[in-house]
Parts: structure tokens; C-alpha cells; sequence
């Protein structure tokens, strides 16, 4: 802690990022030694519930197709998983990968009755030798996904016979040989494996699991050595070099691998104590960036790495991935740029690329998407219909997987610390029951409209007066920001932990206020990006809604569909902005965060109560108005938008005002905007 802030009987100040020295009472399962301690201690599942805006926005996915599509999609309605005989590699175990969260962190009996359902056949499908699953699954990747999900019920429920599971698996890998092939998924997705077992090592305390883990890293695809190396950067792309094949070179640069791998170094830097691990993970995270950024969080891959223009794609299974790889690192390292950017992807990303009712969603966004249809774009190896929004366009492996990214998110909004307290990582409206201090029970509810306003305060509810500290992430893209307690102020700036040691009182209550002043990103082209706070601010185009017939177009239930969208008004404008004052040039225009909480006016949302789609009429939360010019020359190629004009753009065109919605908000928008100069 530096120079803490001494109020009363409260101690204000910041901390360090993290605190990983060994506790003396754990109040939760850590890392024991030989391992160097995480950050941060993740709560069991089901101790975190989402409230307000975002309790909405789960309840959405309840009632849409996570709820739902085990009963009409016969991947998992027979499924092998549940033993019905039919698909038996990762669609069941990807899909109970977000089911499971989500039945728990919204506490939905009708949820967890469907979990029940596959539950008991896999609790009871482990084999003499470890293995479990289906009799004819041979590959290990999808038990890998499968013992997340046991990991995850085991948490939540107890059920020592998940546990039993988990351990007779990871036997069976310590047991037999490594087979870990580079070409095959298993090989370069081997240490999604170190998730769980490091998990496992907690509770067990066995020195196999670490020699498990260490076989594992020493027998399969070196992430480490590839994020120095970085081979498939910005000069690839441009000299077509990106390998698009399903050999081992072309796995290296499928999207979805490099979302799972960039943990890879991090969760294997706990046993290694090298930072060079450590320091992989974060050259990782900038070399996508360098070469791939896109706006919302993520990185470019309309199935292979595809750089930087804001035409190209990003798959849905990347985008839940990455999220699930920033949780992880977030929880090892306590950086506080891993939890800003798990916003940018919560918050922009994911929502983006979803309709708002949670019952159809694409294979691949785009930060300029002006167009959503059946049509030839510049992918890398996706089809025609990759940008619709509908049931499983391109491949059903985000149909399958998509449902991990918001429970998995509330999972990890909050965080034990060691010193007996809690941290507030990622920001929403959500309620954590908890132990602290000693092992009081305590309870915080966090009331915000967060991302789309600044102002939290977080209530504790105790039943005896406890010593413990309260720490606060204030995000790097913040400017000062002010803490209040008990009468005491304390001004934080962007980047910092705050740490507020207290005996709280059932009662008491702490302000903070994040500023979400407008900022600018410069971005392809020189273009310019609109931020305020984590959401990124799209240009609101007119758009029509028209459904189209897939050729897997047999389900026709409740609000599964599938969406072409075409604009109805122009796009193609650049911003008159002043970029040392972009407040100065933008108002703000704030509204009611409703019960579809990213859906904006012109929307086609599935209506339960209707039993058919309905426009929606209402505004998004936030309305920017800004100033901009049309641009004529600036059209469409290959059936997207072209790459933005360099800007500056100079034109005497006529300056007409521009409404802007968040990213999540606009299912045609453009991003990047040519800046125009007079």
C-alpha cells in the first residue's frame, strides 16, 4: 500500500496490484506450494448474482436460446452426452459450459432441472481407468470442456461424484501417455486441461496433478515460444502469409486457439515461477493488438488472424474465449488492464454480435458492419452467411459455445483477497455473498447502471461488526475518480486499486464515481473510434429486418430465426470532432435502461408474451449527437464497408447531426469514422 489516507477509523488508500502472499487462514481454497499464489481467490459459483439491468439481460438468455435449444437442436436433444447415441464430441460439453453458470448464478430451478438431465449420465460415465463420456468418444478435447463443467457443478452443488470424475480423468492422463498431437485440437488446446487441475491441486493437494499439468506443457504446442515469435503478424497478412488450413500450422492461426492460449503461459507460470511466462501473456495480449485490434476488446479472425481493417471479422467463439481467458488471468496476476479489457468484451463484443433478445447471434461481427447478409465477404475461410444474425450460421460451434460469456463474467465480478476481504473486479449491477475477516458472512450489493452510467455504491449487509478490506479496481481509461465513505473522500487515479480497511457495520455503504468522460481512439487509417467509459459508440443506421431461409432451416421454434439487416439510411459520414476536446463536440443523451438492455429502436426482438417478433420503439440507454459530413466517395467492397478514407478527409460537404448508440447496441453500425478536417 502507498501513502494510505487516514479518516476516522477508516484507512482509505491504494494498494498494490494484488496481494499473493501465502495467507495464514484461507477462508477459500488457494494455491498451496510449491505454486506462486494468485492475485486474487475466485468465489464459488452461485456466489455472485447479477441484479438490475443485467439480471435482465441473463433472464434474456434463460428465456432465449440457452433455455432452450436443448429441445429442438438434436446435437444436444441426443445428445452421446446425455446418452441418446448421437453427436458425442464438444457440442454437449461446449453448451453445459454456459448452461451450468447461468443456472446457478440466476438461481433458475427450470435451468438446473435441464442440467440435471445430462448430469446424470455423466456423473456416472467414468470408466475403471479415468475416462469418462460417451462409449465412442476417443479424443480428449471435449472432456477437457467436460471437466470445466464439473468443476463448475461441483462448486455449486457439492456433488462429490463430479469431483470423483475430475480426479479419475486427470489420473488417466498422468497415468498414460502424452498425446498431444499439433495437429489436432487436442494438441494445441492441451492446457485448457491446467484450469481445472490447478483447480484440482487446491483441493487435493497431490503431487501427480502437478506432474500432470507439467507433461502436459512440456508435450504439446509451445504458446510461450509462439507469442515471442508472434509469426503471424501485420507483414503476414498484408503478403497473404496467414496459413487458412486445418493442418498444424493453420491452427496456430485459427482465431478461437489463440483466444484459449493466451493463458496458457499465465496458468503455467503458477508452477514454473519463470517470468517469461508471465511476460508471454501480456506480449500476447500486445501482439494482437499491434496486429489485429479491433474495436470492442478483441482481435481480428474471421476464422484465421485477419488484421487490423475494420471489415474483417471476429468469431463469437473467440469473443466468449477471450473473456474466459482474461477471467483466469485476471484472478492470477491482478492487473488491472486484464479486467478493463474483459469489459470492453462484455460490454461491446459479446451484445454486438447477439440480437438483444438472446435468440440468434452471428459467426463473425465487424467493427463497420453496414451490411448483414448471405453474401461473399473478405474472410479468411467463412462462408456467405457468416454476418447474419441467426441460429447457426457458418458452423454450429457457436450455437454451442456462445452461452459461457455473460455467467461466466458474473462469476468473476467479484474476487477474494488474502488479507480476508473482497475485490470488486469487474463493474455491474450484482450482489456477492461471501465470507471475510475471520469467516463472517457478509453480503455487498453493488447498485449501478454500469457501463452506461459511473455512479456505484455498494451496500454491506453483516450481522456482526467485522474488520476487512474493500478494494476497488478504478480502470486504466478512467481519469480521476472519487471514493466516499463515512464522510471521507479520496480521489483515485486511473489505474490504481484502493483499499479501504474498515470494521463495517450492517448498514454502511461506500460511493464510488467513475467519470465517463467522451475519448477518442485513433484507429485504422487514422480514423478515430468514440468511447465513453468501457462502451465503444457506433453510428445508428436505419435498418430493415428481413428473414431468410438457411439450408438448416428445419427448426422453427419460438424465436429462432435467421436475420438479413439493410440499411436504411447512409453510413458513409466522417466525424467533425475536435480530438483534444471530443466532450466539446459531442452531447449526451441519457435514457432508461430497459428490459432488453442492448437493443436500440428498429430492433426485431422475440416477444414470449406475443409469441412473435415485435419492433421495438425504444432508445438505447445512451444517445450521443455529434456533428459529421457525408462522404460519397467512401462505398462498399466486397459487400462490406470499404476500409475507411486516410484521414484526415478534407471536403466542404454539408455538416448534418449524427446520433451514435453503443456498440452492443447497433446490429449495423459503423466504428471507425474518417475524421474531417475543414
Amino acid at each position: 500500500m502507498k501513502n494510505p489516507l487516514l479518516l476516522g477509523a477508516v484507512i482509505i488508500g491504494f494498494a498494490l496490484t494484488g496481494c499473493n502472499k501465502e495467507p495464514d487462514r484461507p477462508l477459500y481454497p488457494v494455491n498451496p506450494k510449491p505454486l506462486v499464489q494468485e492475485a486474487y481467490i475466485k468465489l464459488p459459483l452461485g456466489s455472485i448474482k447479477p441484479e438490475g439491468w443485467l439480471r435482465d439481460q441473463l433472464e434474456l438468455q434463460a428465456d432465449g436460446l440457452t433455455g432452450h435449444l436443448g429441445e429442438f437442436w438434436e446435437d444436444l436433444l441426443l445428445s452421446g452426452w446425455k446418452d441418446k447415441g448421437g453427436e458425442s464430441w464438444e457440442r454437449g460439453p461446449y453448451y453445459l459450459d454456459g448452461l451450468v453458470p447461468l443456472a446457478y448464478v440466476i438461481d433458475d430451478n427450470r435451468l438446473k432441472l435441464k442440467v440435471g438431465e445430462w448430469m446424470d449420465f455423466i456423473l456416472n460415465s467414468s470408466r475403471p481407468d479415468g475416462w469418462f463420456g460417451p462409449e465412442t468418444t476417443t479424443d480428449r478435447w471435449p472432456l477437457a470442456v467436460g471437466s470445466k463443467v464439473l468443476m463448475e457443478y461441483y462448486e455449486a452443488t457439492g456433488n462429490q461424484k463430479a469431483l470423483d470424475v475430475i480426479t479419475g480423468y486427470f489420473r488417466y492422463l498422468h497415468d498414460n501417455e502424452p498425446d498431444w498431437p499439433d495437429k489436432e485440437w487436442r494438441g494445441v488446446r492441451a492446457m485448457e486441461h491446467a484450469v481445472v487441475a490447478y483447480w484440482l491441486y487446491k483441493r487435493l493437494k497431490e503431487p501427480w496433478i502437478l506432474e500432470t499439468i507439467e507433461s502436459i506443457q512440456q508435450n504439446s504446442f509451445d504458446w510461450t515460444a509462439y507469442y515471442y515469435t508472434f509469426p503471424w503478424d501485420s507483414n503476414a497478412v498484408s503478403e497473404g502469409l496467414i496459413p487458412h488450413n486445418w493442418q498444424a500450422e493453420g491452427l496456430t492461426a485459427h482465431v478461437v486457439n489463440n483466444a484459449m492460449a493466451i493463458k496458457y503461459p499465465g496458468l503455467w507460470y503458477q508452477q514454473s515461477g519463470d517470468n517469461r511466462f508471465k511476460d508471454a501473456v501480456f506480449t500476447g495480449i500486445n501482439n494482437y493488438m499491434i496486429h489485429h485490434d479491433q474495436a470492442g476488446g478483441r482481435f481480428s479472425g474471421d476464422e484465421h488472424l485477419s488484421g487490423k481493417s475494420p471489415a474483417q471479422g471476429t468469431e463469437l467463439c473467440a469473443v466468449v474465449e477471450y473473456m474466459y481467458s482474461l477471467e483466469k488471468l485476471f484472478g492470477i496476476f491482478g492487473d488491472i488492464s486484464l479486467a478493463d479489457r474483459l469489459e470492453y468484451l462484455a460490454y461491446n463484443a459479446l451484445p454486438g454480435t447477439m440480437t438483444a433478445d438472446g435468440w440468434t447471434h452471428q459467426y463473425d461481427q465487424q467493427s463497420n458492419q453496414v451490411l448483414v447478409s448471405v453474401a461473399k465477404r473478405n474472410w479468411s475461410t467463412n462462408r456467405d452467411e457468416s454476418n447474419i444474425y441467426g441460429l447457426m450460421p457458418n458452423y454450429p460451434c457457436c450455437l454451442a459455445n456462445m452461452h459461457q460469456g455473460w455467467p461466466k463474467m458474473v462469476e468473476h465480478m467479484w474476487m477474494a483477497t488474502h488479507d480476508g476481504g473482497l475485490i470488486a473486479s469487474i463493474y455491474g449491477p450484482s450482489v456477492v455473498r461471501a465470507m471475510v475477516g475471520n469467516g463472517t458472512r457478509v453480503k455487498i450489493s453493488e447498485e449501478t447502471d454500469y457501463p452506461f452510467e459511473g455512479n456505484i455504491i455498494f451496500r454491506i449487509n453483516i450481522d456482526t461488526r467485522t474488520e476487512f478490506p474493500l478494494y476497488l479496481r478504478i480502470p486504466e481509461w478512467s481519469e480521476e475518480c472519487t471514493v466516499i465513505h463515512k464522510g471521507g473522500t479520496l480521489s483515485a487515479g486511473a489505474g490504481e486499486t484502493v483499499k479501504i480497511l474498515n470494521r463495517w457495520n450492517d448498514g454502511d455503504s461506500v460511493s464510488l464515481n467513475i467519470p465517463l468522460k467522451i475519448r477518442t481512439e485513433r484507429r485504422y487509417n487514422n480514423s478515430i473510434s468514440v468511447l465513453r467509459g468501457p462502451l465503444y459508440y457506433s453510428l445508428r443506421i436505419g435498418k430493415e429486418y428481413s428473414e431468410t431461409e438457411m439450408s438448416y432451416r428445419k427448426y422453427n421454434y419460438m424465436g429462432a430465426t435467421d436475420w438479413q439487416i439493410h440499411p436504411t439510411t447512409d453510413w458513409n459520414y466522417g466525424l467533425l470532432i475536435d480530438e483534444e476536446n471530443p466532450a466539446g463536440s459531442i452531447s449526451v443523451e441519457k435514457n432508461p435502461v430497459g428490459p432488453y438492455p442492448f437493443a436500440d429502436k428498429g430492433d426485431m426482438l422475440w416477444s414470449n408474451e406475443d409469441e412473435q417478433h415485435i419492433e421495438w420503439t425504444e432508445e438505447a440507454p445512451v444517445v450521443l449527437k455529434v456533428r459529421g459530413v457525408k462522404l460519397p466517395g467512401w462505398g462498399l467492397k466486397d459487400n462490406s464497408a470499404a476500409d475507411p478514407p486516410i484521414s484526415p478527409v478534407k471536403t466542404d460537404g454539408e455538416a448534418v447531426e449524427l446520433e451514435l448508440v453503443p456498440y452492443g447496441s447497433a446490429k449495423l453500425r459503423i466504428t471507425e469514422f474518417p475524421v474531417i478536417k475543414r
